[in-house]
């Protein structure tokens, strides 16, 4: 026999809790998904330690189940003492009409590419550091629901306040104003999530999320996701977005996938300010000799063939590296590639983009 959701509500429903009632009764079941005796699905309720004390007995109810061959509950981290439960995150999205301006955000920027790899969230919390570094008001939206890495780059821990369990407060570092998914969990558990569900939690970070709460804001950058997915496809539909960074490493195979992101672009009628080649240049500490790993040049000849802004090249460094591992983007102190960034910022600036 093979497990069905059907199977695995009526399993649920009898679970005792403590306060009485069900898992589905109160509504804490969310993202359920079976699919060939896999059975997934998250538990977020008010408490956390209630539902790790009821996990036992609502894993064995599922796991007594005829068909199930494996179980995957995630409990998300709940919320600091003194900030009330807070809004849940995920669901399905709320119709609207069209696409929608953020309140208190003059400029939204998505930050792209085709491919893992090639740097994006490093580049997008280091833009808006530098961003911010320049005299901007800068807020950072990590949109990547399935790989958050912001909250580690940017060196954020706490979880976001809500003070009528609908609004989200957001948090500041390094005078950027920032939201992630990952705020919202413990590091190490996995969103498993189908489309909807994240559609629904990017419309949430837009639309409920304060992010005028320490002032409005000049630009809202946000690191999507690698490809062309749900995620990207939500963003360019529902938001009015003014523009689009593509971030491509310089090799042909990167090359093909930026490709596919800029015509993901264009058919969702996005413009794309332009295009730019990290890890370009690596210059060795001991002896200062420059190489080129991943090659040099490719997406200048790129934009210049498609007719798109070159933004300009970053450089492949260690401090870069260590900087974001640490929670202190490079773009917050001094040195080569610091100034890398700050000349990306001012370019950016310059040109009437942010």
């Amino acid at each position: 026999m093979s497990v069905t959701k059907e199977m695995v509500l009526k399993a649920l429903r009898i679970v005792p809790l403590p306060g009485g009632g069900d898992p589905v009764s109160r509504d804490l079941i969310r993202a359920l998904a079976v699919e060939s005796g896999v059975v997934r699905f998250v538990l977020e309720g008010d408490s956390p330690e209630m539902l790790e004390a009821a996990r036992p007995a609502i894993e064995a109810a599922v796991r007594a189940l005829p068909g199930v061959s494996s179980l995957s509950v995630v409990i998300p981290a709940g919320p600091a003492k003194g900030m009330g439960a807070g809004p849940k995150i995920g669901g399905h999205p709320t119709p609207q009409a069209g696409p929608m301006a953020v309140p208190g955000v003059r400029k939204i920027i998505a930050v792209g590419s085709g491919k893992g790899g090639v740097g994006k969230s490093t580049v997008s919390s280091n833009l808006a550091v530098a961003l911010a570094r320049a005299g901007k008001r800068v807020g950072l939206l990590d949109a990547d629901i399935y790989g958050p890495s912001q909250p580690r780059m940017m060196g954020v821990a706490k979880r976001p306040a809500s003070p009528d369990g609908k609004t989200i407060l957001p948090l500041q570092a390094h005078g950027v104003t920032l939201m992630s998914i990952g705020l919202m969990l413990k590091e190490d558990e996995a969103v498993i999530w189908r489309g909807p569900m994240l559609m629904g939690a990017l419309q949430q970070m837009l639309g409920q999320v304060a992010w005028d709460h320490y002032g409005p804001l000049d630009v809202l950058i946000i690191d999507l996701p690698p490809g062309t997915g749900d995620i990207q496809l939500t963003l360019c539909q529902k938001t009015r977005l003014d523009g689009a960074i593509v971030v491509s490493t310089p090799q042909d195979v990167a090359l093909l996938d930026a490709k596919k992101a800029l015509d993901m672009f264009r058919r969702l009628g996005t413009p794309v300010i332009g295009l730019i080649e990290n890890m370009s240049t690596y210059i060795c500490p001991n002896c200062g000799h420059e190489a080129h790993l991943f090659g040099h040049g490719g997406v200048a000849q790129a934009a210049q063939t498609l007719g798109l802004p070159y933004l300009g090249e970053l450089p492949l460094d260690l401090e870069v590296r260590l900087a974001g591992d640490a929670g202190t983007p490079v773009a917050a102190g001094e040195g080569a590639a610091a100034q890398a960034y700050a000349g990306l910022a001012a370019r950016l600036i310059a040109s009437g983009a942010i």
